[in-house]
């Protein structure tokens, strides 16, 4: 028998799905390495959520509003409960796992753990 996630409901559906629209346009083939590129800039680790959302990194890439929304991605993801936010970081982080190995090879100072 294979582990199995346990699925856990989304309070706040609109919000996290803004959010995850963000998220999704920033890890875009033809988006990724300008996002990269600026968190590189700004000294942010990519595993840093809340640097990258607390520097508006991903407005910087997605547009001056995170997927149609009046809130920046920051206030988007202040707006979700703990549950949803632990949700939405686990979904950046499997998306930053999809970047390709040369750009994983570009940026590895942005990869490293220390």
């Amino acid at each position: 028998m294979a582990f199995e996630q346990a699925a856990i409901k989304i309070e706040k559906q609109l919000e996290f799905s803004k959010l995850q629209a963000a998220v999704e346009q920033a890890f875009l083939a033809e988006k990724v390495e300008k996002f990269l590129k600026q968190l590189d800039r700004k000294g942010i680790r990519v595993r840093e959520f809340d640097a990258v959302l607390s520097a508006r990194a991903l407005e910087t890439v997605v547009g001056a509003s995170a997927a149609g929304s009046s809130l920046s991605a920051w206030q988007l993801y202040q707006e979700l409960p703990l549950s949803d936010q632990a949700q939405m970081r686990e979904f950046y982080l499997s998306k930053l796992e999809t970047v390709g190995i040369e750009l994983r090879h570009k940026f590895k100072k942005l990869y490293q753990y220390y």
